[in-house]
């Protein structure tokens, strides 16, 4: 267990340092919101970019993997969902904002450090493979749950633009997208451009794990204490064992497969969880706790499914 932790553990120290520097007030809001506008749009954008153009599509994009990933996901967004409506009471709006917590894990801020950290560098295929269609996947979900669960757009061309809109302004998906198109074409990238890349790169992980633990202080815990552990069990607990079935007994996944599928699954809800929440008005304090009370427990949690993977 001490060998488990020494992997995970220096991802949450990072995070941790973050945390307390802006809780001591010895980094400034305005200084978190400028190092995760830098990691956000520009380093980890580059980070995607690379990875995506130099993957090999044939071997990463495997139909067995994203199945046994995303299946959990949507599991855990209807559990979310009836759960929040049939046994908490709450309203349909916040139901499918509690939905979307359990579904938007945080596949990059935490999924790849701790991937990269347990098994490795050249580990990172499915992990990129899973983060490539994350984000359009869950905003494409949520968002057109929301719009006509609520009768928010009965116009299909507004409901299409709303979604489009979301997905595609995404700094990250932009990168991802530039990188598929590098791939698809060939380009390859002047030395002095990679060597740029790289040095954006370097940096990309490191200051957004520091800048999430400024954003998380924001997110202090208040109320709602028995959804929030709800959610928090759907996405720490339940989604990754939806993973981990799937790719042992439905799909039969390489171990390389199966490690990146169980622990990217396993990570706690990401900050865009809050975002979504946000821009609906609704769970909003369920969303935003949930963030930091899950990021807090992926250090007990992802050492235990590390402990289970082969």
């Amino acid at each position: 267990m001490t060998a488990l932790l020494d992997i995970v553990l220096p991802v949450f120290l990072v995070l941790g340092a973050g945390y307390i520097a802006v809780w001591r007030g010895l980094f400034s809001d305005a200084g978190v919101d400028g190092l995760m506008v830098f990691t956000q749009k520009f380093a980890i954008p580059c980070l995607l970019f690379s990875a995506i153009s130099t993957l090999d599509l044939g071997q990463g994009f495997d139909w067995r993997l994203l199945l046994s990933y995303y299946t959990g996901s949507t599991t855990v967004f209807v559990l979310g969902i009836l759960g929040a409506r049939f046994v908490f009471g709450r309203s349909i709006a916040d139901s499918i904002a509690i939905g979307f917590v359990a579904l938007f894990a945080n596949s990059v801020l935490l999924g790849l450090p701790i991937t990269e950290r347990a098994y490795g560098i050249d580990a990172l295929v499915p992990n990129y493979a899973i983060v490539a269609i994350h984000a359009p996947f869950c905003y494409v979900l949520g968002i057109t749950t929301m719009e006509i669960a609520t009768a928010a757009s009965r116009d299909p061309l507004r409901l299409v633009t709303t979604v489009g809109k979301a997905v595609f302004s995404n700094a990250l998906m932009i990168g991802i997208l530039l990188g598929f198109a590098a791939n698809l074409s060939g380009l390859e990238m002047p030395g002095v451009v990679g060597d740029a890349l790289d040095l954006m790169i370097r940096a990309a992980l490191p200051a957004a794990l520091f800048g999430l633990g400024g954003v998380l202080y924001r997110y202090r815990p208040e109320g709602d204490a028995k959804v929030i552990a709800f959610v928090c069990g759907l996405s720490l607990l339940v989604h990754p064992a939806i993973a981990y079935g799937m790719g042992r007994v439905v799909t039969d996944l390489t171990t390389d497969q199966l490690r990146s599928a169980v622990l990217t699954a396993s990570m706690a809800p990401g900050v865009n969880a809050y975002l979504f929440a946000n821009m609906y008005g609704a769970a909003r304090r369920v969303a935003a706790s949930a963030v930091l009370i899950g990021t807090a427990a992926t250090v007990l949690t992802a050492s235990g499914w590390l402990l289970l993977l082969p």
